[in-house]
């Protein structure tokens, strides 16, 4: 049984091991692979099982795998594969759904607090010598924020939203969600289910945790920036194509917005000279809330469990069918 692993690093980048997979059969870890078809098609041909974290496996590749018969992709969305491609050959592709929950919500409030306290600013002054050479006791060189009595606008109430609004009623924050699929609703005080325009329009914090359709593409742009307060601040967590980037950058610029701190991009890596670059009061991390080690474990496990399952004759995880 050969198994390749198109793209290991961003999952093991050397703190976890593969130990489990090799178990059950020849592995062939790569850390990168270029997304160029050939350069794929050399590195899994002759493989029974890949596994994908980014790397594009095309209608194209597929067929020209004789021997696949299965597909792992290490990340929760599965964009990356033709699943219909797969599916037509009998080939099943498994994705990890719910590793990541409480390590996503987590970096949503970590943006949060930091718009609330400048921590990392803050110390940069105090240790330049700012505070031995004041003539007070304190100082702060940005608004200082509270959050309880606070309300946090919620779009998507899945998993990882959900997650979310229990942290932000920990804090004492007012809690309004929107979804397609509501649900039921937790019965925290001051919990309500709402629509996307009242949420906007109320939400001291608006965060994004919805998945990337063709109807919510760029949904956050210059008209509803300008339905938010003037002192909300914008949270993205989810997917970077939900927003408008020009249509944000010109926000934060023109103060219709406070604030944003977002985790992904449209393009990921971004370009050289990204138009969010040098923005005012904002804040991007490089697509790190799953990442954490806890997080990372869980991925892997599932990941081995799918590939133990499909060896079994039970696939699990499945996301085409097969």
């Amino acid at each position: 049984m050969k198994i390749v692993v198109l793209d290991g690093y961003t999952l093991n980048p050397g703190d976890l091991s593969w130990k489990n997979l090799e178990a059950m059969g020849e592995v062939k870890v790569y850390d990168r692979t270029p997304f160029d078809e050939k350069t794929i098609l050399e590195r899994a041909k002759g493989a029974e099982i890949v596994l994908t974290n980014k790397t594009p496996l095309s209608k194209a590749t597929i067929e020209s795998l004789d021997g696949l018969r299965y597909i792992g992709v290490l990340a929760t969305g599965y964009n990356v594969v033709d699943t219909e491609a797969a599916a037509s050959k009998g080939i099943p592709v498994t994705n990890i759904p719910t590793y990541g929950t409480f390590s996503v919500a987590q970096m949503a409030m970590a943006h949060i607090l930091h718009f609330c306290h400048h921590v990392k600013e803050h110390s940069d002054t105090v240790m330049a010598g700012d505070w031995a050479g004041g003539e007070d006791f304190c100082y702060w060189n940005f608004p200082l924020i509270e959050l309880a009595g606070k309300t946090m606008g919620i779009i998507g109430f899945g998993r990882i939203g959900r997650a979310l609004g229990k942290m932000a009623d920990a804090f004492g924050m007012k809690v309004l969600a929107h979804d397609v699929y509501q649900g039921n609703p937790p019965d925290w005080e001051g919990f309500r289910f709402t629509s996307i325009e009242e949420l906007l329009k109320e939400s001291d914090f608006v965060s994004l945790n919805c998945p990337l359709t063709q109807e919510n593409t760029g949904f956050i742009n210059s008209a509803s920036l300008k339905t938010m307060k003037k002192s909300a601040y914008l949270v993205n967590v989810s997917r970077g194509p939900l927003i408008v980037a020009e249509d944000l950058a010109a926000a934060l610029k023109n103060g219709d917005i406070a604030g944003a701190g977002l985790d992904v991009l449209t393009t990921e890596p971004p370009e050289k000279d990204n138009v969010l670059y040098g923005v005012p009061n904002l804040s991007i991390t490089p697509h790190i809330a799953w990442a954490t080690l806890d997080a990372r474990s869980r991925l892997m496990n599932t990941a081995v469990e799918n590939v133990r399952a499909f060896l079994d004759g039970k696939t699990r995880n499945s996301v085409n069918g097969i």
